[in-house]
């Protein structure tokens, strides 16, 4: 049975995400997402009025969604050293359940956009905000200061990203498991000296 014409949009949507994590955004073209997502040519104008910039800019928007409802479930752990080896985890699965192939659509369209379309590049910047300001939150409420959680945020979305990057031209899962490493030791020791940790501390 062939697909219903009326769920082509989230399927173009679900297609060009995964060619921007494979192939990067110049290789995601219109035709490309049609042929991946099998969704009819007449829908794409239908759908998406803004053509490929308005369809890249969508995917974009549904893969932050979809790793900020993860940090956002990590939110609630009570142990954030715990919620972030599970975020590194995940990276790092996708790595290996993809041979490799699988990198961020988010990075895939921070670093091939150009000035034809400089909505996408803000599009990934506020993604990557969005993703670090839950982090932040979620070590502030663990009691660091608002500055060090958003300073950490940061590291560890940067440290993710670039570790991505290494294990897919390395094709080892090498650099992921050296930076999570890094980062749950720095964050064990970030924590167990925060204010409200020193002072619970016996006094001798």
């Amino acid at each position: 049975m062939s697909p219903r014409r009326s769920d082509s949009r989230d399927r173009m949507i679900l297609s060009a995400a995964a060619l921007l994590r494979e192939h990067g955004a110049s290789a995601t073209s219109i035709d490309r997402v049609l042929a991946h997502s099998g969704a009819p040519r007449g829908s794409v104008y239908h759908h998406f009025p803004g053509g490929r910039t308005q369809l890249i800019d969508e995917a974009v928007a549904l893969a932050g969604d979809f790793i900020a409802g993860l940090i956002d479930a990590a939110m609630q752990a009570d142990d954030p050293v715990e919620a972030v080896d599970a975020f590194f985890a995940l990276w790092r699965d996708r790595l290996m359940e993809s041979d490799f192939r699988a990198g961020c659509p988010i990075v895939a369209v921070a670093v091939e956009t150009n000035d034809d379309a400089p909505q996408l590049a803000l599009s990934a910047a506020a993604v990557f905000a969005r993703w670090q300001a839950a982090l932040a939150a979620l070590f502030v409420r663990h009691g660091l200061t608002e500055e060090r959680s958003r300073r950490l945020g940061a590291f560890i979305i940067a440290a993710v990203e670039g570790a991505v990057i290494m294990c897919r031209a390395e094709q080892s899962t090498a650099p992921i498991e050296a930076a999570a490493a890094e980062i749950h030791d720095l964050l064990l020791h970030t924590l167990r000296n925060r204010p409200e940790a020193a002072e619970a501390e016996p006094r001798p």
